[in-house]
């Protein structure tokens, strides 16, 4: 009988630990939402959407992290829930829908590139299974990784997006040269 009231104890201290290390995790969430507050509003979805350049991409968004620093997660404004995701690339930008989580637009001036990566925000894949796409967004340079139901496309993505950023560059440079 004694053993039974020993196994209750050390199951309601197990119970007790993890909660509170999960209490904790969730302090430094938002802890980290807070210290990014200064993040602006994510540009919303265009009620009109534009072309498509490329086949509509399916598959999942991993997170989004400071541009170079895979560990780094920003969770402000809802960029650090992972959800399913729907890509889709026009001459006006990338759309990002995400059904269980805020959707949101990365304007064609805001991109600044894409590369396929093997990690972000503490998710690692086989090489070249996430396709990083690089924005800027409120001055802050961020990269945000996508892994598709077929690795196989990404390479066309990133070719598709930096061709698109190769296009927008020259209109920063007339500008300059204007002035």
């Amino acid at each position: 009988m004694e053993n039974k009231g020993d196994l209750t104890g050390w199951v309601v201290g197990l119970v007790l630990f993890i909660a509170l290390l999960y209490w904790l995790m969730r302090q430094g969430w938002k802890w980290r939402a807070t210290m990014q507050s200064g993040l602006p509003p994510l540009v919303e979805l265009p009620k009109e959407e534009g072309q498509p350049i490329l086949e509509e991409l399916l598959g999942r968004y991993h997170g989004s992290t400071s541009a170079g620093e895979w560990l780094d997660r920003i969770v402000a404004r809802d960029l650090g829930t992972r959800s399913l995701a729907e890509l889709t690339l026009t001459e006006d930008g990338l759309r990002v829908v995400r059904p269980s989580a805020t959707g949101f637009f990365i304007p064609r001036a805001a991109l600044r590139g894409a590369r396929t990566d093997q990690g972000i925000a503490g998710k690692v894949l086989p090489e070249g299974g996430l396709l990083v796409v690089t924005w800027e967004h409120g001055g802050k340079l961020i990269d945000s990784g996508f892994r598709s139901r077929e690795s196989a496309v990404h390479p066309a993505w990133v070719e598709a997006i930096n061709r698109l950023v190769e296009k927008e560059e020259p209109h920063a440079v007339e500008k300059e040269g204007a002035e």
